[in-house]
């Protein structure tokens, strides 16, 4: 018990928790912005898994972790072009189309991997550090919050911009509404298919982004099937924040724990089978949905197609 308690796995765990909830918080605000505007977006496990996969042979082969997010991103984006084509265009069941995508998704990056770099599993060098002069130097907790690549606080950043924006600007308005009462929004001369189109957009984006950093800074290399159902629990913490990025912060940091639980545990030394260790982030979701679940609140538009004129 003594093992717990010492500054390396301390240092250790706080590392890994930011690390590991960096792609969760990402993938948790895009969702949120698909949810509020009416979409169930069930694919961003596959937008998070091909914006890995496009992040990292765009990293590998520029040798740029910049060069890996941008293409990351547009590889997100690219796969949430045909859920808007499929859910929103055509209005398709979007459970349906995003467990369809995923699961493409899933056997594409296996097969472009296979293909690509055949059986061997080529990695990244380190990822530049951006340390916080000062902070840094906090016992403990300084090299695990401070230390970090310049992603997590972009992405610590844009949870208060998403904030003030889902407030106070005709944009977030227009997501709420979109989500609530489309037909207002529609009959107030707003066009809901545009507005959807632009959340699922930005989805895909911050998933792809998501994935990119996983593949690039958190792993260093690409694996197929390497997210893990890290886009389910982005579902989850978007579901359970109540339309509020800081909620989904505080939830990623929750989730972000239990998975950097097995290399903090190896760290000092304790001898638990590893098969536990990785149980306990599927174990967190089934006790906060439990806890929480039932008072969380849905856009009554969620999920269901919007058909102009359809009331």
């Amino acid at each position: 018990m003594e093992a717990l308690l010492t500054q390396p796995f301390l240092t250790a765990l706080i590392f890994g928790a930011i690390t590991a909830g960096v792609p969760l918080l990402l993938a948790g605000l895009g969702e949120q912005i698909s949810e509020k505007a009416g979409v169930l977006n069930i694919g961003i496990e596959g937008m998070m898994l091909f914006g890995a996969y496009a992040g990292f042979v765009a990293a590998y082969y520029t040798d740029s972790f910049f060069a890996g997010y941008v293409v990351g991103g547009l590889g997100g984006v690219l796969v949430a072009a045909l859920v808007v084509l499929l859910c929103i265009r055509f209005g398709l069941n979007q459970i349906v189309i995003g467990i369809a995508v995923t699961l493409g998704i899933e056997g594409l990056t296996a097969i472009l991997h296979h293909f690509q770099f055949s059986r061997t599993y080529p990695r990244l060098s380190a990822s530049p550090v951006v340390s916080i002069p000062g902070l840094v130097d906090i016992p403990v907790i300084g090299p695990g919050l401070f230390s970090h690549n310049a992603m997590v606080y972009l992405a610590v950043i844009l949870v208060g911009v998403l904030g003030w924006a889902f407030r106070h600007t005709y944009f977030g308005l227009n997501l709420e509404a979109a989500g609530n009462k489309p037909a207002a929004l529609d009959a107030a001369g707003i066009d809901v298919i545009k507005t959807r189109t632009i959340a699922v957009l930005c989805t895909g984006c911050l998933a792809g982004i998501g994935g990119a950093y996983m593949a690039n800074v958190g792993a260093g290399i690409f694996v197929p099937f390497m997210t893990g159902g890290a886009g389910f629990i982005g579902i989850v913490l978007a579901m359970l924040a109540r339309g509020r990025p800081i909620w989904v912060l505080l939830g990623a940091l929750l989730f972000g724990i239990s998975l950097s639980m097995t290399t903090a545990l190896q760290v000092a030394g304790v001898n638990i089978p590893t098969d536990v260790v990785q149980m306990l982030p599927f174990a967190m979701v089934m006790l906060v949905l439990v806890i929480f679940a039932r008072h969380s609140v849905l856009p009554p538009a969620l999920g269901l197609p919007y058909v102009r004129g359809d009331r």
